[in-house]
């Protein structure tokens, strides 16, 4: 099982737009469209399913909020923050 990191670490590792929210991180991509948030959230679905570590996915009219956690560890991770940076760069 993976280790979980401490507040500190999160805020050292987390990239830039994410923040800690109890034992997630989280980020709200905002889109022009409607669309256009709906194709980020399908790839951001392609990349979990490759990792097999899903996020929570809200999908609003012109934003998209992506939360991670590892349920299995009770918190972040190092494999949370390896996919907000994976996140980050489908933008």
């Amino acid at each position: 099982m993976a280790e979980l990191l401490s507040d500190d670490e999160i805020e050292e590792r987390a990239p830039k737009g994410w923040t800690l929210d109890g034992d997630e991180i989280t980020r709200t991509y905002e889109f022009d469209d409607y669309l256009k948030g709906v194709a980020f959230a399908s790839e951001v679905g392609e990349l979990a399913e490759e990792e097999f570590h899903h996020p929570e996915i809200r999908i609003r009219y012109e934003e998209v909020e992506v939360r991670f956690t590892s349920h299995e560890a009770g918190g972040v991770t190092e494999q949370d923050v390896e996919l907000a940076e994976l996140c980050d760069e489908l933008q």
